[in-house]
């Protein structure tokens, strides 16, 4: 693998998707001064300036009088929806945007990890503090993390925490916490466990008019606890710090990173885990069998077209607003939109997104970013000789190389940028990472 090679691979897992311009930037750095770029704490960040947050207004719902008509209601849910659609447009365009692509990429991995869907918490303002909170923790320590998240309002709703209460437990939230946030599937903790932690959250209601989450005494079930062979009298915030200082837990989540990040195509290190997240991704990213595994990982539909309006210099929210309601919708073909995954297990991986609907929903898809491509970027492949222009493209989409079939398939389009563009987004070498 070349140097360059090698920058582009770490750009391609580590980001939604490097620019060329950014590949020949890593390039001149070197692979470990790029990653320690990546991993920085994040500064000032001029995308990140240009998308400020989305003035979203009071939760709909929240507004509600006690006994609404059936008109205030579908007001309400109108509104909702829109909200929902500028929160989801504004976090678009700010993975296009932002200059800390790797803080980006982390967040969705959160996103898709504590995965929390707006269908059922219908409130686009907890959706956003439920994003910020997993931004402003999601680099550091698992214990902050956890203490953080079994205090989000969203979270609570979304496995029912405001319905756990001393007398009557509700399992969902202290079991998804062990099974599917922290400990994993045959983590070491058993039924008993489960039940033990429910009785620690107990006691947390979500606040609609304020959008915070608000421990009430009289719900909680008071008391000492026995979870994972300790014993006291546990809370919320013990409970969760008792999760996070668990070997399994470090394990388990660093798992997790290196299947999203390096695949499981490539076997994971032993000692993956480090002190904080930050910690761990670089023990992903420098080990020997990540440099192993180019072209291994099929990209989700998010990565796939936000590296795709990165490399064709388009931001969503330059576009008409019917253009951007249409990549939304594009993602909804391809069954990943943002704030939405399909359970409390997050989106699939790997083959799941080749279906034939989601490569269709992928071509329609690559034929709008075709039309809205950036004009400099359409000119690059314009100016490059026939013979030269699918190297142009190539180095546009920052692909390494074009396999034989891929070429023969390519070069009668050569005449056509945008029919060219169109189908280089759906190249087997570009559906990959």
């Amino acid at each position: 693998m070349t140097e360059r090679e090698a920058v582009a691979h770490l750009l391609r897992r580590a980001t939604f998707g490097p620019t060329a311009g950014e590949v020949d930037a890593a390039e001149r750095a070197g692979v470990a001064a790029t990653l320690d770029s990546l991993l920085a704490p994040p500064g000032a960040d001029r995308g990140t300036a240009a998308t400020p947050l989305p003035a979203l207004g009071p939760d709909p719902y929240a507004e509600l009088a006690d006994k609404p008509t059936r008109e205030q209601r579908q007001a309400a849910n109108r509104e909702r929806r829109e909200q929902v659609l500028r929160l989801s447009g504004w976090w678009l365009d700010r993975m296009v945007a932002a200059d800390d692509q790797a803080g980006e990429k982390l967040l969705f991995f959160w996103h898709g990890h504590w995965a929390t869907s707006v269908r059922k918490v219908r409130s686009a303002p907890l959706m956003l503090r439920h994003l910020e909170t997993l931004r402003r923790h999601g680099r550091g320590p698992l214990d902050a993390l956890v203490t953080a998240m079994v205090r989000d309002p969203a979270l609570i709703l979304w496995l029912d925490g405001h319905r756990n209460t001393r007398k009557a437990p509700n399992e969902n939230l202290a079991r998804e916490l062990m099974e599917l946030f922290t400990l994993g599937i045959g983590g070491g903790y058993t039924e008993t466990d489960v039940r033990e932690g429910a009785r620690a959250l107990t006691g947390w209601v979500v606040d609609r008019r304020t959008g915070a989450a608000r421990f009430t005494p009289r719900r909680h079930d008071p008391g000492p606890k026995t979870i994972l062979g300790v014993t006291g009298d546990l809370d919320a915030t013990a409970y969760a710090r008792l999760l996070a200082s668990r070997p399994e837990a470090a394990r388990f989540v660093a798992s997790r990173l290196w299947f999203r990040y390096a695949g499981p195509q490539v076997p994971a290190p032993a000692d993956l885990a480090g002190p904080d997240t930050v910690g761990t991704l670089r023990r992903v990213f420098t080990a020997p069998a990540f440099a192993q595994s180019p072209g291994t990982l099929v990209k989700q539909p998010v990565e796939w077209l936000v590296g795709a309006l990165r490399q064709l210099g388009v931001r969503p929210s330059t576009l008409p607003e019917q253009r951007r309601r249409q990549l939304l919708a594009g993602l909804e073909a391809m069954d990943q939109v943002p704030l939405r995954p399909p359970s409390v297990g997050g989106w699939p991986a790997g083959g799941a997104w080749l279906t034939t609907s989601s490569l269709q929903a992928r071509l329609r898809s690559a034929n709008l970013l075709a039309a809205v491509a950036a004009p400099a970027a359409l000119d690059r492949l314009a100016a490059a000789p026939p013979d030269g222009r699918l190297d142009a493209l190539a180095r546009l989409l920052v692909v390494d190389s074009w396999s034989v079939r891929t070429r023969a398939a390519l070069t009668p389009l050569a005449g056509e940028p945008r029919q060219l563009l169109a189908a280089g987004l759906v190249s087997p070498e570009y559906t990959v990472s």
